[in-house]
């Protein structure tokens, strides 16, 4: 039985305005394993002669021809007409004739698989659509794919396909409030904090969402999920990770794991715990992993004029990632035997710390809800973004969870906490200090911000040292 499809009302618009158009459309569609990018064509292709053709997942062995042959065979369940797989002029072509009258939605998923051991296949699929595809005014064709740099570089970045794109987009993570749709009736029984837990780990990522026992707790789904060698979780990371890559995948690795154990660090640490130059090979790792959306790349700025610094930091992005290398990485041995089967998970090592890492995770990415829940005006932010400062001869160092500025010389400093129990008036004095170390003009105001989601006791409240404190459960019920 086929799941609930929620969300994505803005990106099936998109593809909507494809189908009032009078010509051919070619649409490129990215983003990370998972996040439903085929689900969502499938979706919009509802109702209109919809053919998918799929690249085959690399392996040992995987060859240009393997591939052909895949698709060949994809062909001929389609139209019932076999067709040689010497050479992807030959395919495509036959798809293009096979479609030249009619409304129909082509989906080459996996274009990256589907061509990247073949260095002539790009040049044509292009020849072909200029020649073929395109004289159908009714014809989408759209490729599709979770290696975002292979498709940045050799489609969307391409002198080739130049001009010829109708649609770019980029798939994200689901939002808080469509995620919380996933617990069905169970939703209003179920409480915000139990729901983050389970965030925590698998982010906004709907085939992980789709997942989810409501009737069993949170600990008790990750477990599942990530703990039993079975679990959909246990071995998602070669897949989404190596794939994505498709080269240095050790590399890759090597700079994630340092940002895990880290939270976040510039280039040169990266550079130094990988063992890899400072020049530009680093620099394309942490494009590539930035490109893939694996990794943010967190830029701060100077308070007195709004201008973007120069200085950034990195810190993964993705929450199962870094569950992954936290958690599961570490004891798989342990879980291939067993024994998690029956013992609880809240007692590794540091949990409560890295579920709070997870929930800021979590509120940063959904971060235009602070604006929002604030009371701000989009248009009156001058920037917005996980701040640091770094210490020199004349300035201290902090780091802020969340720094707003906005052209009234004002800035909201927020502090992001997760806990079961409600917020102590200790985190005064945490923000306080941070806030201290800030060097601010003269001509500015701050106004201290808490984030939270378990409640906070009355004493802090009754303090008024935050000019707002947020309930980001509220974030879940929108939905």
């Amino acid at each position: 039985m086929t799941s609930h499809f929620y969300g994505r009302s803005h990106e099936l618009g998109l593809l909507n305005d494809l189908v009032q158009k009078k010509t051919a459309s070619l649409a490129v569609i990215k983003g990370r394993r998972r996040v439903g990018k085929s689900r969502l064509i499938e979706e919009f292709a509802k109702g209109h002669c919809f053919c998918k053709l799929e690249g085959l997942a690399p392996r040992k062995g995987t060859t240009a021809q393997t591939q052909r042959e895949q698709f060949s065979k994809q062909l001929t369940k389609y139209f019932n007409v076999p067709v040689k797989a010497d050479d992807w002029w030959d395919l495509l072509w036959f798809l293009a004739d096979k479609t030249k009258r009619g409304k129909t939605i082509i989906l080459l998923d996996e274009i990256s698989w589907m061509g990247n051991l073949d260095p002539d296949f790009l040049g044509k699929l292009k020849a072909i659509w200029d020649n073929h595809f395109k004289k159908n005014p009714k014809l989408i064709l759209i490729l599709c794919g979770s290696v975002s740099t292979w498709i940045d570089k050799n489609i969307l970045s391409s002198t080739g396909f130049a001009g010829r794109l109708s649609l770019s987009l980029t798939l994200k993570e689901l939002p808080l409030d469509v995620c919380n749709k996933f617990w069905g009736a169970n939703a209003q029984k179920i409480s915000a904090y139990e729901k983050f837990k389970l965030l925590a780990v698998t982010g906004g990522i709907p085939r992980y969402l789709e997942e989810i026992k409501p009737k069993l707790s949170a600990e008790e789904n990750i477990r599942r999920m990530c703990f039993e060698s079975s679990g959909i979780l246990f071995k998602e990371f070669d897949q989404i990770f190596s794939n994505a890559l498709m080269t240095e995948a050790k590399s890759y690795k090597q700079i994630a794991l340092y940002l895990a154990e880290r939270g976040f660090a510039d280039r040169k640490a990266i550079a130094s715990a990988a063992k890899l130059e400072i020049g530009g090979v680093i620099s394309d790792y942490l494009e590539n992993l930035v490109e893939a959306g694996f990794v943010a790349r967190d830029y701060t700025w100077h308070i007195r004029n709004g201008n973007i610094s120069k200085l950034s930091h990195y810190r993964l992005k993705d929450n199962y990632l870094r569950f992954y290398l936290k958690y599961i990485l570490p004891n798989k041995a342990k879980i291939e035997k067993g024994i998690f089967e029956k013992k609880s998970i809240t007692g590794l090592s540091g949990w409560d710390t890295i579920m709070g890492f997870q929930f800021e995770n979590l509120v940063i990415s959904n971060h235009e809800n602070i604006v929002k829940l604030i009371g701000l005006r989009a248009e009156d932010v001058i920037f917005a973004n996980p701040f640091f400062q770094k210490k020199t001869a004349r300035q201290l160092g902090c780091q802020i969870d969340y720094l707003i500025q906005t052209k009234f010389n004002t800035i909201y400093v927020c502090e992001i906490k997760f806990s079961r129990f409600e917020i102590t008036p200790t985190v005064i004095k945490e923000v306080s200090d941070k806030i201290l170390k800030l060097k601010l003009p003269r001509y500015f105001s701050y106004r201290p911000v808490l984030i939270h989601v378990n409640g906070v006791r009355e004493d802090v409240e009754d303090s008024e040292y935050f000019a707002e404190i947020i309930d980001f459960s509220k974030i879940l019920e929108n939905g």
